[in-house]
């Protein structure tokens, strides 16, 4: 009995030969190297590394694995290699790269040693940080270890280490993110000695702007008591330098109406911030946020 091929929208469709997926058949004569080729017509592939030095790496490399994505721009079918990340070479590999939780100044010292830290300040591909990682996107840290905090300064960002206070104070929050698959779905959000964000600085020239994707509802506060650094400094009130040096206009921060510490996730450019964990959730959604939003439109 002969096959009969017919087109359904912009995919080939076969009545007759159960046997094979309806993406081969494009001839009357199957031969495997036809599904190769269709396979390279309807699929394109993404690596995303891991930062693998220090904390929840695992969890990423795990919530990456279990995605299954549709390239908006193309309605094409996107695989994603995992990649994690311990040296220059496994990064140069990467076409985005997501930096987890863990303790920030570590994660920093070990950049450091292994000949990343600088490859990463001069990364301009697409970055996620979580929790430690959010710190380390930031150009600005309050609390820091005896000695300062070595950051990437790819967000125009003040934040403050375990401003939420200790384990202890560890907690979880539903939450509402702008662009996220099926959106009136709360994500909740596990915040672990988190961060917080203490003021908005001025733009970077050539940036973006700051762009808030979620935010914890108001009744939400953290406790001046538990932070490890003052109130002033969480209201994002300017504290006068006694260098006698003018500050950087980009180091300068933007009046703010409101607690800026109700704020967890936020965009600028191509890079992605978050005070919690989201890889501590079997909700993969951050994770595919970040890879149709982020890293697919940087490949364009």
């Amino acid at each position: 009995m002969s096959d009969k091929v017919g087109k359904v929208g912009t995919k080939h469709q076969v009545v007759g030969r159960p046997r094979e997926s309806a993406f081969f058949a494009l001839t009357d004569f199957y031969h495997p190297s036809h599904e190769l080729e269709a396979l390279t017509d309807i699929m394109s592939t993404v690596t995303v590394g891991v930062l693998a030095l220090q904390g929840g790496f695992h969890e990423h490399l795990n919530a990456l694995a279990r995605l299954s994505i549709v390239d908006p721009s193309s309605s094409s079918y996107v695989t994603i290699v995992t990649q994690a990340v311990k040296t220059p070479e496994e990064l140069g590999v990467c076409d985005a790269l997501i930096i987890p939780g863990g303790e920030s100044t570590t994660i920093a010292l070990l950049a450091r040693i292994s000949g990343l830290l600088d490859l990463l300040k001069q990364y301009e591909k697409p970055i996620w940080g979580t929790c430690a990682g959010a710190i380390l996107l930031s150009r600005q840290v309050v609390g820091t270890k005896k000695g300062g905090q070595e950051v990437l300064a790819k967000m125009d960002l003040k934040v403050g280490r375990n401003g939420w206070g200790s384990q202890v104070e560890s907690f979880e929050a539903d939450l509402t993110v702008k662009g996220m698959k099926d959106e009136s779905r709360p994500f909740k959000g596990v915040f672990i000695r988190a961060p917080v964000i203490l003021s908005l600085l001025q733009t970077t020239p050539g940036q973006p702007p700051v762009e808030v994707i979620a935010r914890l509802p108001e009744e939400i506060t953290p406790s001046d008591e538990s932070a490890p650094f003052s109130a002033v400094d969480a209201l994002g009130i300017c504290i006068p330098s006694n260098t006698g040096l003018p500050t950087p206009p980009n180091e300068r921060e933007i009046t703010q109406p409101e607690d800026l510490r109700h704020l967890v996730a936020l965009r600028q450019g191509n890079h992605l911030l978050t005070t919690f964990h989201p890889e501590l959730t079997r909700d993969d959604r951050f994770h595919e946020l970040f890879v149709r939003e982020f890293v697919l439109p940087s490949l364009v």
